[in-house]
Parts: structure tokens; sequence; C-alpha cells
């Protein structure tokens, strides 16, 4: 089982690619494939087909996962990586910037 150090519902920062600069939520993460999808981030556009649930048809747009080495978690405003430690019997994320628990 892979483990990321962000979450759903992370506060995230596109740190490469066309989107570089953007920040969103993570609604999901794509463990098999390491990609995320983020709020607003990464708009592709799809033809549908009309059918039975939309008969008109068109252009569809919807986020398109990211990889989630293009991702950098957000703390008031600053990026920053993320680390593990035991907090009495609990291990816990912190951020390495300002050594606070998330």
């Amino acid at each position: 089982m892979k483990k990321f150090k962000l979450k759903s519902g992370d506060l995230v920062k596109v740190i490469a690619g066309t989107n570089k600069g953007s920040e969103g939520k993570i609604v999901k993460i794509l463990v098999k494939k390491d990609k995320a999808i983020v709020e607003g981030i990464n708009m592709v556009s799809k033809h549908v087909k009309p059918n039975a649930q939309n008969p008109q048809g068109g252009i569809s747009k919807f986020e398109a996962p990211i990889h989630i080495s293009n991702l950098m978690l957000l703390e008031k405003g600053n990026v920053t990586r993320v680390g593990f430690r035991k907090d009495g019997d609990k291990k816990v994320r912190f951020s390495k910037k300002s050594n606070e628990v998330i």
C-alpha cells in the first residue's frame, strides 16, 4: 500500500506543469496512478454524445488528475514540505517550515 503525505481536503499549490502557481483543494487521491484531482485545476473539455440524461450533448468540462509530485501543501499561504513524527502514541503530520502539526 502506497502512502502519500497529502490527503483529501488539503489545500495545495501546483509547482510544475501548465497550471503552475494555481491553488486548490484536493477532492480525491488516485493511489494506483499516484495522482490527485484538485478542485478547479487542470480543467479539460470532453465532447459528450447526446444520450438519455443529456439529450442536448455538447462539451463538458471537468478536472483531470495531476501527478502528486507536482503538488505541494499550502500552509498560511506558503508552500511547505510535510514530515511525520510521533506525538505521544499518535503518528502526526507536521510542516517542515513552521514545525507545527497539521
